[in-house]
Parts: structure tokens; sequence; C-alpha cells
């Protein structure tokens, strides 16, 4: 479940608000153990992501560092040579 979460910080271009969400939902996801909510709990399932998207907004953008922006292409391209050594069957 929570593999989806990818770093978001200091890449070129910057981190939109549908990746903050996407990660939102699957930190939800992970910490409830429920990958869809039952009606009584979709409200407090939604609004937690909303939260946690709200938060992790204004978190990355107080965020600070003299590092280099990061290549999307580039980090995407590592990531899947340590998955296939990772699952190499």
């Amino acid at each position: 479940m929570c593999r989806n979460i990818r770093p978001l910080f200091n890449f070129d271009p910057p981190v939109t608000p549908e990746e903050i969400h996407a990660a939102s939902l699957q930190f939800v996801r992970k910490i409830s153990g429920l990958n869809k909510p039952s009606r009584a709990n979709e409200r407090a399932f939604n609004a937690a992501i909303e939260q946690i998207s709200e938060i992790s907004a204004r978190f990355l953008n107080q965020l600070q560092t003299s590092a280099p922006p990061k290549n999307r292409e580039e980090e995407a391209a590592k990531a899947k040579a340590r998955a296939a050594v990772r699952y190499r069957a």
C-alpha cells in the first residue's frame, strides 16, 4: 500500500497538488488499514485526506535546501533500476 508514497520535495518541476493528494490518500489508507472506507467512515476518511494534503503542502513550501532540484525522469529511472534488482527472479 505505501509503496506509492514517494519523496515530493526538491523536484523540477515542483510537486503538484494531485501528487500531494495521492500521497495523502496512501498515508490514510495505510494508517487506517482501509483501502475504501464504509459509508459510516467515508466522511472522516476524506476529511483526513484533505487535512493531511493541506498540512503536507504547507510543510513542503516551508522546506529549504541548497541542493539543486532533482530531475523527475532521472529519479524514476534510478527507482526502476533498484526495483529490477530487488525483485529479480
